[in-house]
């Protein structure tokens, strides 16, 4: 977002102040932990009420409405849906990529020790959400083991961010460790479990594509727009391979960059050096604009470097997909006819059942037991500051699966009123384990107080008193 303070020279007045007036509180929003979760929140709640309506017809119209990409012969032409699911998902899906190279990097997967919890707890936390929907599910909706598997971050970060300073600080690393541990585990079961027929020579094709981004990145090009063009092959070989195309994103994440060119010491030379010949040609009489070029030139790719690929791609990308692509998932996906369910067909009964039972019980219990046998077995340890009545609340807030649940469900059942049963428990699952997680949560964390909260709290009070 930009400053509302920073405007040119030329800008009207009264637009300065309206602009001021608009972004500011926009501003304030987006910078509120749970914000991008009432997005969500509200874009599915959109859906919902839309799909229900008299204007029923026109939700399902808009996303079948057909988009024609290319020149001429070399078009394609796909529905709005699939553009949204095969396509900016692997934009998410990217992101998703980008965040596990990050902590593989230097987070906390880069530490064997202080990931063996998480990834107990994650594995907990797919194996029995899954083993309970196949023992509630019939031979024919068995294909659906993997919905109640996945938790949406966005929305269990945003759960434990409306706690608010009550959390300690190890338990909300803990979540996010977990869900993007869980997210690797959802990549390989939607690789290995949901994907076509393999056509083998879209590998060889999506290999181009991983090699032209290899060389690239041997040549020294680190300009992102540069490397659509290979991802774009690594997209379509997947796609015609028969995998679900936003693996393709995935793996495009783990190929980035971790390590920065300047690093903090080497923008700090680099910039100073700029603004050193900056100056010495500025002060000269008879400099033009034209000089100043060669060390702004300098000074911005300092800046750009200062950072490694993976992080400004993160930071710059976030935005997007919290605010713009997953709001837009949510809506495209989460318009359920609750007239076309029927939970008396027992097919639809046993997926709904299976979903539902599968994130809210099955999912807390899997984080949790998985977890107390791994600390007692000695093979990890809590973190400090956390107690096993927190991590109860971490395997409720788990049990919100919303986003990558409805992916992976869309995938897994192609009878309209299975996916519609499908995507209503998971509605009601992610809504139950959202409030039993801030109910759990207030109650077990009311008498755990943040000692950074409470110096905080008592130095206002001294100030108000002085």
């Amino acid at each position: 977002m930009a400053n509302p303070n920073a405007y040119s020279p030329e800008t009207w007045p009264a637009a300065k102040r309206a602009a001021k007036a608009v972004l500011r509180p926009i501003e304030r929003f987006l910078h509120i932990e749970a914000s991008s979760g009432i997005v969500l929140l509200l874009a599915a709640a959109a859906a919902l009420f839309w799909a229900n309506s008299q204007y029923a017809p026109a939700y399902e119209h808009l996303w079948h409405t057909p988009v024609r990409v290319g020149i001429g012969s070399l078009s394609a032409e796909r529905s709005l849906h699939f553009i949204v699911n095969e396509v900016l998902m692997t934009i998410f899906f990217f992101v998703v990529g980008l965040e596990i190279r990050r902590e593989i990097f230097e987070g906390e997967l880069a530490d064997r020790k202080r990931a063996m919890l998480p990834a107990v707890a994650a594995i907990g936390g797919m194996v029995a959400p899954a083993a309970l929907f196949l023992l509630l599910s019939r031979p024919d909706t068995r294909s659906g083991f993997g919905v109640p598997t996945a938790t949406d971050i966005a929305f269990a970060v945003g759960v434990l961010a409306l706690l608010g300073k009550r959390v300690p600080p190890a338990l909300r690393v803990l979540l996010l460790t977990l869900a993007i541990i869980d997210d690797i585990g959802a990549i390989v079961v939607i690789a290995a479990f949901y994907s076509k027929g393999i056509v083998w020579w879209g590998f060889g094709v999506a290999l181009i594509g991983i090699v032209g981004t290899f060389v690239f990145q041997r040549l020294g090009i680190r300009r992102p727009i540069y490397y659509v063009i290979p991802g774009a092959v690594v997209w379509w070989g997947v796609y015609t391979a028969g995998v679900h195309p936003t693996i393709a994103g995935v793996a495009l994440g783990l190929l980035t960059p971790a390590r920065s060119w300047f690093g903090e010491e080497g923008f700090v030379s680099a910039a100073e050096e700029a603004i050193s010949l900056f100056r010495k040609r500025s002060s000269d009489p008879k400099h033009t604009a034209h000089d100043l070029i060669e060390p702004l030139h300098d000074l911005r790719l300092a800046r750009v470097e200062a950072l490694s690929p993976v992080v400004r791609l993160q930071t710059s990308l976030h935005p997007w997909v919290a605010f713009v692509i997953m709001p837009v998932f949510a809506l495209a996906n989460a318009g359920v006819s609750l007239k076309g369910i029927n939970f008396a067909v027992p097919s639809v009964k046993a997926i709904g059942a299976g979903v539902f039972f599968g994130l809210v019980i099955g999912k807390p219990l899997g984080i949790v037991l998985l977890s107390f046998i791994a600390v007692k077995l000695r093979i990890c340890a809590l973190p400090k500051g956390v107690r096993w009545s927190n991590v109860a609340i971490v395997g409720l807030v788990g049990g919100i699966g919303f986003t990558m649940s409805i992916f992976i469900a869309g995938l897994a059942f192609q009878s309209a009123e299975a996916l519609a049963a499908a995507k209503g428990a998971i509605l009601a699952a992610s809504g139950v384990a959202a409030c039993l997680g801030l109910i759990v949560g207030r109650a077990v964390l009311s008498d755990v107080p943040n000692p950074l909260a409470a110096t905080s709290e008592h130095q206002a009070e001294s100030s108000a008193e002085v």
